[in-house]
């Protein structure tokens, strides 16, 4: 918003630096007077230029479908349960109104001599997929609609035909519908599925309220831009100095980064799989306020704090002293794009040295210049990093990180739902998990405490393994508390725990 308002360009240790207001503005006034060039050039409609390429990152996933043909492994499924009277004739317009806005849902990609190109096909009605569920009884309804999503989710995409997204609309009553969404990542990420349902509340509020009237009134505001535009402004910018000046820094930072060696329970496969299953997490209320309010304390965010609780975590478990983990970024750093359905989301690698003579407040202030600095270059994407560096490729491990971390506020749900007047709008949880990684901690703020879930590759790990590290993680944030201790006085036993190792295992007599 300021470089888009004000035509200076902060990077986001300034909103550190600047805590207020004041200090803000008068680091934007010298900014201005010392006449600093906006880095990032406008993103623009690029218009018609015969075949647009991919973008950096739906060209790794292009290379990956060649190697597996049809695989499910990149599907992003979503599910909304919906209650309350329900207008069909609505949902199906409101569907077929954002596949015409956002050209990326029809969207393909053929080859052209050796290489994969965006090809957009033409608009048209989306097909009216329903499952009646109303003759089954409650729990058996209930597990028919788990095994549907299961099976929308695993089912794979042809990238060179299209479309690359799919709908099912599930009756379970008459007043009780499942909404399954999936798409493949290639034309979508985790926060399109917010752009997605809030559309959908506005489009179909307006198709159902009208009775069934619609037409150009009843349409959103065309967008500014298409994905395809952003994917020639990605090539054209991301070249020659500007390249040169994120590469440097990557090769510096993760120069010698090392495989974190978890304790795992299964032998490893030659080639990892993709098999997951996860395991719940939950921070009470109070322990979250007192997060909170360590992280105010020490300058550093929410997300700061709980990084380096986990990578406390991970050093304990493995004796690694340099920890790399994997945390998403949107990738959306234009106003234009936030509204667009698309695959921006980025990967940014966060290694941290640890040292068990190390303060908590210590780690958290060495948290906080690796997570900036990692900010401050989060333009280049990681396929293109992986490239240049050209880590030793292991098909039984990830490159450059295994293990991956992630917060988020709640959207999904309440966010569109508050839009809807005659229906509730809540997820519905359904279907297997996908283990990208050989670990995942994905955190999400709800109700005043933190929620959320440990993922982990079935082939290495036991649900007890995970569920005994989830409770460790928790245990880990309570030692935390205050930053006062060092790493090495942190411990991972509960109390139950300590009394099992140290007196009923130890009864020598």
């Amino acid at each position: 918003r300021i470089r888009g308002t004000l035509g200076v360009e902060l990077p986001l240790r300034a909103m550190f630096e600047a805590a207020t207001v004041r200090d803000l503005a008068e680091r934007i006034e010298r900014e201005k007077e010392q006449g600093k060039k906006v880095r990032i050039p406008e993103l623009k409609v690029v218009g018609e230029v015969g075949a647009k390429p991919l973008s950096y990152a739906q060209q790794r996933l292009w290379f990956l479908d060649q190697l597996e043909p049809g695989s499910a492994a990149y599907n992003m499924p979503w599910a909304v349960r919906l209650k309350g009277r329900l207008d069909k004739e609505a949902v199906w317009w409101s569907m077929g109104e954002i596949v015409r806005r956002h050209e990326v849902l029809r969207t393909r990609f053929p080859e052209q001599d050796g290489i994969a190109v965006q090809e957009v096909m033409e608009a048209g009605s989306v097909e009216a997929e329903e499952v009646d569920l109303r003759g089954l009884e409650g729990e058996e309804r209930e597990r028919a609609a788990v095994e549907l999503a299961r099976e929308e989710a695993g089912k794979g995409f042809d990238l060179g035909r299209g479309p690359l997204w799919r709908v099912k609309l599930v009756e379970m009553e008459e007043q009780e519908h499942v909404l399954l969404v999936t798409m493949h990542h290639i034309v979508s990420d985790g926060w399109s599925f917010g752009v997605m349902l809030r559309e959908f509340a506005r489009l179909y509020e307006e198709r159902s309220s009208s009775g069934g009237e619609g037409g150009e009134e009843k349409r959103l505001p065309e967008l500014a831009v298409q994905y395809g535009d952003y994917a020639v402004w990605q090539r054209g910018w991301l070249e020659g100095e500007v390249l040169e000046e994120q590469l440097g820094y990557w090769r510096k930072r993760l120069e010698g980064v090392g495989t974190l060696e978890l304790p795992v329970d299964r032998r490893r496969p030659a080639v990892l799989g993709h098999g997951g299953g996860s395991v719940g997490i939950r921070i009470p209320a109070e322990l979250t306020e007192r997060v909170k309010e360590l992280s105010r304390r020490e300058g550093v965010t929410l997300f700061m704090s709980l990084l380096a609780c986990f990578q406390a975590l991970l050093w304990k478990y493995t004796g690694e002293k340099d920890v790399a983990v994997g945390t998403p970024i949107a990738g959306r750093r234009w106003r234009e794009t936030e509204e667009l359905i698309g695959f921006f989301v980025n990967t940014l690698v966060l290694r941290t040295k640890m040292e068990s003579e190390w303060g908590v407040r210590e780690l958290l202030q060495r948290v906080r210049e690796v997570t900036l600095g990692a900010y401050e270059h989060q333009d280049i994407p990681f396929e293109k990093l992986v490239e240049e560096l050209r880590p030793e490729r292991d098909l039984s491990r990830t490159p450059l990180f295994q293990v991956s971390f992630g917060l988020e506020r709640e959207q999904t749900g309440e966010a569109g739902g508050e839009a809807f007047r005659e229906l509730r709008v809540r997820p519905f949880t359904g279907g297997g998990k996908q283990a990208k990684f050989e670990l995942t901690l994905e955190l999400v703020e709800r109700g005043g405490g933190i929620e959320g879930e440990l993922i982990y590759a079935e082939e290495l790990f036991t649900p007890d393994t995970i569920e005994r590290m989830a409770t460790h993680f928790v245990k880990v944030l309570e030692e935390m508390d205050g930053g006062e201790k060092t790493l090495g006085e942190i411990t991972l036993l509960s109390e139950q725990e300590r009394r099992q190792v140290v007196e009923e295992w130890n009864q020598t007599g």
